[in-house]
């Protein structure tokens, strides 16, 4: 490379819903790129128009925004090598694959669609390669005349690479080692297609060569195309500006057997995408991490112990924290097992971790959702750091901190009813005579006076908690039952005592 600046890329296609296995793609591109002072780069590769899904491109600026993980340049930001969208970087390909060709390493295929069929009905397993390419029509088996005459009258074409036989490619892998592939296993791949466009395959080598990207790092799915790419590198005269490779392990279903897809996530009741997906076709919505109530950085936590750890026990990592210890050394090349569970675990840390201004306008939208609007930001606060412990995901702190806004709608009667008694009835009587009159009014005090009279009355303490917890909160839940009834104050305290033995003692 002429210049060292170590220059990465995500390249998705806006085909629907960004995977959680892409943005593990996007995050570990992010970290590498940052851990070494570089540059980080979204390039859209739309380049099928046949599987174009509008507002996909959208949904995936959102799903990195949500993230944290803003590109240094990309179709929004623009940049030195723009544009960043495949589709407006049309009229470059065709001289590349022009040249191909004219060197004898691709070649002109005017097969029809039905030809194609027939050819794949005939014979099981077609290869459009090596050991077919000469009983198809196409620039290696007719004449010349013939060729430029199909040419020169706009007949419909692809150009095909003309993979070499009996050889055999291979390249370092930066978490593989040395991988090898026989050339004869490889048919020979569209790079240009019918209506001009580039394949993937063609265009992801002319845009990372005039990109100076100096590192690829994608999905371990795309190792059966690394032949096709690393010969038009060397096909096209760039081998030595060629990236460095690096083939991330595939996320797999929670049995270890086969990749994550989103029918697994739908099966087993858990999502696959970043963030809700909704097919503009079909109008199906595919839910994502964000609406289940994950936190980005639990999100992001969760993606990079998928596949990668930096050899301590350590599991909680701050995004900053990752850039610093991110290696690919680390990286595994097995496949990582997705965990729903530690998925969840990672959640319910970081909540526990972000302090109560953090979390505020979050857990203001889950309240909103629900039609509590909060206006007290100072009692949010408290709220927030009584019952963060408790919550696991966004949304359990409707369900943990709802009572602190409205009176409980309904009680956990089954829990009271069946001990209930004519004396419990007096105690709450005359304990809420008693806090009606309250000089102080803090937790500490009140659980003092409580028990004081629990004893005075004859009762275990026991025996009288329960049900006070669930007259101020509905049910067996929540923090500390004397921080509730400081943070709900004496009014409301006693509004819920009374409001409470009506519905006992029906």
């Amino acid at each position: 490379m002429a210049d060292n600046k170590v220059r990465v890329r995500f390249a998705p296609s806006p085909t629907g819903g960004l995977h959680l296995g892409g943005v593990r793609t996007v995050l570990f591109n992010y970290l590498f790129a940052k851990k070494h002072g570089g540059d980080f780069i979204l390039r859209i590769e739309d380049t099928d128009q046949s599987r174009y899904v509008e507002g996909a491109e959208q949904y995936i600026l959102d799903c990195m925004e949500w993230c944290g993980l803003t590109p240094d340049e990309s179709p929004v930001v623009g940049g030195p090598y723009a544009p960043y969208r495949q589709s407006e970087r049309k009229p470059l390909y065709r001289e590349y694959a022009e040249k191909l060709v004219a060197e004898g390493h691709a070649y002109y295929a005017f097969d029809t669609p039905e030809e194609l069929a027939k050819k794949r009905e005939d014979v099981p397993n077609f290869q459009y390669g090596h050991g077919h390419r000469y009983d198809m029509r196409n620039s290696l088996t007719l004449p010349l005349h013939e060729v430029e005459k199909l040419l020169h009258d706009g007949t419909p074409h692809v150009i095909r690479i003309k993979m070499p036989e009996d050889d055999s490619i291979s390249f370092k892998d930066m978490i593989r080692g040395y991988v090898s592939f026989e050339t004869n296993q490889v048919d020979d791949k569209v790079l240009l297609k019918a209506d001009g466009m580039p394949t993937y395959h063609l265009a992801v080598v002319v845009d990372d060569y005039l990109m100076k990207i100096t590192h690829a790092l994608r999905g371990e799915e795309w190792l059966p195309s690394a032949p096709v790419h690393l010969l038009l590198w060397e096909y096209l005269g760039w081998k030595d500006s060629m990236p460095q490779w690096a083939h991330l392990p595939l996320i797999l279903k929670p049995d270890g057997h086969g990749k994550l897809s989103k029918r697994d996530g739908a099966r087993l009741g858990f999502p696959v995408y970043a963030m809700n997906w909704e097919d503009q076709k079909t109008g199906e919505l595919t839910p994502g991490f964000r609406e289940l109530g994950f936190l980005p950085e639990a999100f992001l936590n969760l993606l990079a112990m998928l596949g990668w750890n930096d050899g301590t026990d350590q599991e909680v990592f701050s995004l900053d924290e990752l850039v610093e210890k991110f290696s690919m050394e680390r990286v595994s090349k097995a496949g990582a097992k997705f965990d729903f569970e530690k998925a969840k675990w990672f959640n319910a840390e970081w909540i526990k971790k972000l302090d109560a201004e953090s979390l505020k306008q979050k857990v203001k939208a889950v309240f909103a959702d629900k039609g509590i609007t909060v206006s007290d930001d100072a009692k949010l606060l408290k709220v927030i750091e009584l019952v963060k412990d408790r919550c696991v995901l966004l949304t359990d702190f409707y369900a943990q901190g709802a009572y602190f806004f409205e009176q409980p709608a309904e009680y956990d009667l089954n829990a009271v009813k069946p001990k209930w008694t004519d004396a419990k009835t007096d105690f709450f009587k005359e304990l809420k005579a008693k806090y009606t009159t309250a000089d102080a009014w803090q937790a500490t005090d009140l659980e003092a006076q409580f028990k004081e009279f629990t004893n005075e009355k004859g009762f275990k303490i026991g025996d009288v908690m329960l049900p006070f917890r669930i007259m101020l909160v509905g049910g067996k839940f929540g923090p500390h039952v004397f921080d509730i009834a400081e943070m709900l104050g004496r009014d409301e305290t006693v509004v819920r005592i009374e409001k409470a033995l009506e519905a006992f003692t029906a």
